[in-house]
């Protein structure tokens, strides 16, 4: 009878506390933990609705408390001005530490430092800048010639699965050496990716779901499904590991040097033989797969989402197809190269043609191509490849807005909802609109506290610009040849994961352009 009345003291205490809060239902010991887990598959357009009117948005939970901020001046603060207060942490570290390990994205301090160091050293390479051209014009060919096949055959097509596997092929190849074949014509199945997927969808549910530890401990459901994945990912990515080290010995062996390819792989290889480096195989092994969410994922979904956002507003799909013929015209004629007279109906003629194209597409040629990096940033700012981005919070703060965060709570900037506020972009966010990344015809930046695709601060993006590259590469060959459509009543929405892919992929048809 006591324990009833002070349960009811207790509920009537917090109901005329939450009287006039703004923000998520709180409960007493669950916090918001009920709301955010009814919304959990919406999550991100949930917290738009919030954004949108609070900027800020605090979420008690029950062992810690998240603080949303979509304010430039708030991310400024946290990726930048106080950018020491706010790391990764160990809280998210201990959710993400399964899948990604000690890697670049899970680390703080001189691990990061160090592994940041080697990796800038190898993006800043135009050696390594003219390889990854050279390997995202092959694999975007080898996704043409499928298209093509299926344009022939009225086939449907995953364009997200495909995409998903031209940049692992990709990643495979200018980060690790090696060739892994999952776009080949048959499709081969592909196990790594799979569980990949699956890891990813698990441990970003362990950022509501109190109960993973316990469910870890006892090895049921999604941990137990995550340990499986887990094995796969492992037995993939150590192989990977001793080939490239079995190259490198045999290229020494041999005295050819030449053999050795300076990839990303080869590189932290060849820091882990110094005994001072700490670099073990596990170390190893953390370092390809953070490089593999970054250069597979990310801009997988990105490209996906581009498509969709161009067969979506026609009058895109056909302003990026007016630039690309135009600028296929110009570089042919600056080139002085007979551009190949073709059919769409002659398979043979088209092929060359595509190809003919892609052989016009590098660095420099596509800096130039202003609309379709406009589109692609466009896409981002509306569907950022990373959604959500938690930090950790060490002291006690006070964010420019005036709000408090506690030490030991976690600080999350939104890019999803970033892009969406008016108050960030004016009446118009919602709207794709790639026009508004142009002023007189040519691309004007933003600030990257504004738009937060690449983050910011001392953390920002290393291999944007690759990004940049190997989107611009492959959109513009699909933009230019081919026409896509819906499946009818094929859903287009997010799933809850750490990158913002299509839960269902995007199925589509397709067709051949003249």
């Amino acid at each position: 009878m006591v324990a009833c009345t002070v349960l009811s003291w207790i509920l009537l205490i917090h109901w005329w506390s939450q009287k006039n809060q703004r923000g998520p239902k709180t409960w007493p010991f669950v916090g918001a933990a009920i709301e955010q887990l009814m919304n959990y598959d919406r999550m991100h357009d949930w917290l738009v609705n919030y954004l949108s009117e609070l900027k800020t948005v605090v979420v008690p939970m029950p062992f810690t408390t998240y603080t949303y901020i979509a304010d430039p001046a708030n991310v400024e603060h946290v990726l930048k001005t106080n950018f020491a207060n706010y790391p990764k942490g160990e809280t998210y570290h201990s959710y993400m530490e399964v899948l990604l390990g000690d890697g670049i994205f899970n680390v703080d301090g001189e691990l990061w430092r160090k592994q940041r160091k080697t990796a800038s050293f190898e993006f800043a390479s135009k050696n390594l800048r003219d390889f990854s051209t050279k390997v995202f014009r092959e694999y975007s060919l080898k996704l043409s010639s499928i298209l093509t096949q299926a344009s022939c055959h009225n086939q449907e097509i995953d364009m997200q699965e495909l995409l998903m596997r031209m940049t692992l092929d990709s990643i495979c190849k200018v980060g690790f050496g090696v060739e892994i074949g999952t776009l080949a014509p048959n499709l081969p199945d592909n196990r790594f990716a799979q569980a990949f997927d699956t890891a990813n969808i698990i441990v970003t549910l362990r950022f509501i779901d109190p109960l993973w530890k316990i469910k870890r401990f006892l090895h049921l459901g999604s941990e137990a499904l995550l340990d499986k994945s887990i094995k796969v990912i492992d037995d993939f990515t150590y192989s990977v590991i001793k080939r490239r080290k079995a190259e490198i010995q045999e290229a020494r062996e041999t005295s050819d040097g030449t053999k050795i390819k300076y990839d990303i792989l080869t590189r932290f290889i060849e820091l882990s033989e110094d005994p001072e480096s700490n670099l073990t195989d596990k170390s190893l092994r953390d370092v390809v797969l953070n490089f593999v969410i970054a250069g597979r994922d990310t801009t997988a979904t990105t490209l996906t989402w581009g498509v969709y956002m161009a067969m979506t507003h026609n009058h895109v799909a056909e302003k990026l197809y007016s630039e690309l013929k135009a600028f296929e015209a110009d570089r042919a004629k600056e080139e002085k190269v007979s551009l190949v007279q073709y059919d769409k109906e002659d398979l043979e003629s088209f092929n060359q043609r595509v190809t003919q194209f892609a052989g016009l597409l590098n660095y420099d040629s596509m800096g130039k191509l202003y609309y379709l990096h406009a589109v692609i940033t466009e896409t981002l700012r509306l569907y950022p490849a990373v959604p959500q981005d938690p930090k950790g919070i060490l002291e006690d703060d006070v964010l420019p807005d005036g709000t408090k965060v506690k030490a030991g709570g976690m600080v999350t900037y939104v890019p999803y909802s970033m892009g969406r506020m008016e108050y960030n972009w004016g009446p118009d966010a919602a709207s794709f609109k790639p026009e508004r990344w142009l002023k007189d015809g040519v691309f004007q930046n933003a600030s990257p506290f504004k738009f937060t695709a690449f983050q910011a601060g001392p953390r920002i993006c290393l291999g944007k610009d690759s990004a940049y590259l190997q989107m611009k590469m492959a959109l513009a060959i699909l933009c230019r040849f081919f026409k896509f459509k819906l499946v009818p009543d094929h859903p287009v929405k997010y799933r809850m994961m750490t990158i913002l892919s299509m839960e269902h992929g995007l199925k589509l048809t397709v067709e051949r352009r003249s």
